[in-house]
């Protein structure tokens, strides 16, 4: 019985079987190299859905920073203002389609715009916390104000000073109170206040070196 030969085509010498690791291989390069699966192309669809979803959380500023074709800045407002689920979907649905049309830059300055509104968070989550620590501080320990008016010589000190004695003055009758209702202290405005001058400070310029930080206590 006469031998079979499988169908395919011989390169540089070599025999390529048709629907071989090698027969694909040769035909991708002809087609100028490897060619995105539909796994790779509904990967691409659905993260582009999503960043679009993003920017209705996007605030005003950064949306004009991240300059949206006019199209697709339309679609987006009017999806903040649609209240019913199923024309909300079906308009999401059309911010995705638009978002798949958008070259490689404009959709790198939406992610850039939203990248830029999530650290701006995380700093201001910083900055309360950091707050806290130094109205804390300032309160409890004399040697807190010179560190802290190292680090930010442009305070108000006869403002800042008079509203710690206040909270020391305030301190002792809140904690009093407290004690006998077991609830924790409520605190005075000029507790309050310095918290607020202290946030207006580190928020006003970049933190500065370690001495912002604040000092460990021993």
């Amino acid at each position: 019985m006469p031998r079979k030969f499988k169908k395919g085509y011989f390169v540089q010498g070599q025999f390529v079987a048709e629907g071989s690791e090698l027969d694909l291989e040769l035909k991708r390069e002809l087609k100028g190299g490897d060619e995105p699966s539909r796994t790779d192309l509904k990967r691409e669809s659905d993260e582009l859905q999503k960043l679009g979803e993003s920017l209705l959380t996007l605030r005003a500023d950064l949306m004009e920073k991240a300059a949206l074709p006019d199209k697709l800045d339309d679609a987006v407002q009017e999806a903040k203002r649609i209240t019913n689920f199923e024309g909300k979907r079906r308009q999401m649905q059309f911010i995705g389609k638009l978002m798949r049309k958008l070259d490689a830059a404009d959709v790198q300055g939406i992610r850039d715009a939203l990248r830029e509104q999530v650290q701006g968070s995380a700093q201001e989550t910083v900055n309360l916390h950091l707050a806290e620590q130094w109205r804390d501080r300032l309160i409890d320990d004399d040697d807190a104000f010179a560190i802290w008016f190292n680090s930010f010589p442009a305070t108000d000190t006869q403002q800042l000073r008079a509203l710690i004695r206040q909270a020391r003055k305030d301190e002792p009758a809140a904690s009093k109170a407290a004690v006998s209702q077991g609830l924790a202290p409520r605190q005075g405005r000029a507790y309050r206040e310095i918290f607020q001058l202290v946030r207006e400070h580190l928020t006003a310029q970049p933190e500065p070196e370690a001495e912002t930080h604040m000092p460990t206590i021993d």
